[in-house]
């Protein structure tokens, strides 16, 4: 079978085979830090943790941190600090000087930026880690009074434990990424994400089975559905809008340059997933100003916007993925640099003069085939909303749609286009039959 050759061939290239056995050591550290509790904390006592993690904007938290935040693990506030701090990063290099500089300054511009998104990661820890101490306190004195250390020192020394493991799970996907395969961060998120898939599916199995609602062809026409959804978040990762570029001749010496026709393949995604990590990251700010419960929120205000399943949560959500859509196309696509670079290669659009005409014409396309896309992905991003409210289980309900699909089929397209990468440049067969795999953005997008 073909499936079998290729793994085969997979196992037969030395680097590759180290890289991928690299990735699944990384990954198993960081499965079972997520297990690892914080010193001083009885998990038998963590019942109320959990149950308050099983639906809701929790279970959105708990899912990105791998089930460590219902755990009360070292790992417990994850890797959206670090993410939350990278789109601070990035709005100020579109907003203050300083910032636009270092980022022209190529790669000791970068290492300063990412410099500074660790200083601001370690700050958001430092904040968040207090806060999810005082709900786990709550939770647990529910539980058992009594359970949780009162002693001032014990809130110090797992604040620090707090954010250390979150420091060290970043460190670990940027292991993934250098010596692995893959976007680091970007498997970190995967693999948390997954953990949580057979759990769901086993529940929502016996909710329509077990329980007669709906029996097994409901669960059947769920399944089908899903993969319905699955395919249409493929389409939008991969759907690109050809622009034709013309080349003039060139004479250089006694040969002959150019004189071809190729095509620029802007997409309909560029962003991929990373406006809708984004505007989650966003989304995550009510829980931590009100200590991660939603019994503490002050006023019907907070209380809306901390309800993945209310309007208004759902229209702000939306509407950030739009916007950080548009952003992040803008800092990704910058059409007069291409213009530049097609008219220092004799190069032009038909019909459009090169030079500045190009650079409005790339942006005017930018523009109109953004806004579908941006729309299509805040109904994605939505849907498990939707799923919800016809009767889905919380759990289940976030991978028709949203933030996890779109994370695993971004995830695993970029993965998977790396690994064929390597086996195409050691002369073997690529994962398909015929074509290539497409990623988001035709390599590994880094966040």
């Amino acid at each position: 079978m073909r499936a079998i050759e290729t793994v085969k061939n997979i196992w037969k290239i030395e680097d590759l085979r180290y890289r991928i056995l690299t990735t699944l050591l990384f990954v198993m550290v960081y499965r079972i830090g997520s297990y690892v509790v914080l010193p001083g904390i009885d998990p038998q006592g963590l019942a109320h943790l959990q149950e308050q993690t099983s639906g809701g904007l929790m279970a959105l938290l708990d899912m990105f941190s791998g089930g460590a935040f219902s755990n009360a693990s070292i790992f417990a506030l994850g890797i959206m600090p670090y993410i939350s701090a990278s789109i601070v990063i990035q709005l100020l290099g579109m907003a203050v000087p300083y910032f636009q500089k270092l980022q022209r300054e190529g790669e000791s511009g970068r290492r300063k930026l990412n410099q500074y998104t660790r200083y601001l990661t370690v700050l958001i820890l430092l904040i968040q880690g207090p806060s999810y101490l005082i709900n786990l306190k709550v939770q647990m004195n529910q539980g058992a009074a009594g359970a949780f250390p009162s002693d001032f020192m014990f809130i110090i020394t797992s604040t620090i434990i707090l954010a250390a493991g979150s420091m060290f799970v970043m460190w670990l996907g940027e292991r993934i990424t250098d010596k692995g395969v893959g976007n680091g961060i970007s498997f970190i998120i995967l693999v948390g994400i997954i953990a949580r898939l057979p759990q769901a599916l086993g529940l929502e199995f016996v909710n329509r089975v077990a329980t007669k609602s709906g029996g097994l062809v409901m669960f059947l026409a769920e399944l089908v559905f899903l993969l319905f959804v699955v395919a249409l978040s493929i389409l939008l990762v991969q759907g690109t809008r050809k622009v034709p570029v013309q080349y003039a001749k060139r004479i250089v010496g006694n040969k002959q340059y150019g004189g071809a026709r190729q095509y620029i393949p802007l997409k309909v995604n560029t962003a991929g997933v990373m406006p809708i990590i984004f505007a989650q990251a966003i989304m995550f700010i009510p829980i931590t100003i009100v200590g991660f419960s939603a019994d503490n929120a002050s006023n019907n205000f907070m209380r809306a916007f901390m309800d993945n399943t209310g309007f208004w949560y759902n229209l702000v959500y939306a509407f950030l993925i739009v916007v950080f859509t548009y952003f992040y196309t803008a800092i990704t696509i910058q059409p007069n640099q291409m213009a530049e670079d097609m008219k220092r290669n004799n190069g032009f659009i038909p019909g459009i003069k090169p030079g500045k005409k190009t650079a409005e014409y790339i942006d005017m396309i930018m523009s109109r085939i953004t806004m579908p896309g941006s729309l299509f992905l805040a109904l994605v991003a939505i849907m498990p909303a939707f799923a919800q409210i016809a009767g889905i289980n919380s759990g289940f309900a976030q991978f028709f749609g949203g933030t996890s699909l779109l994370i695993i089929v971004g995830v695993v397209l970029d993965t998977l286009q790396q690994i064929e990468s390597h086996l195409m440049m050691h002369h073997y067969d690529g994962l398909l039959k015929s074509g290539r795999i497409k990623g988001r953005t035709g390599s590994v997008a880094a966040y």
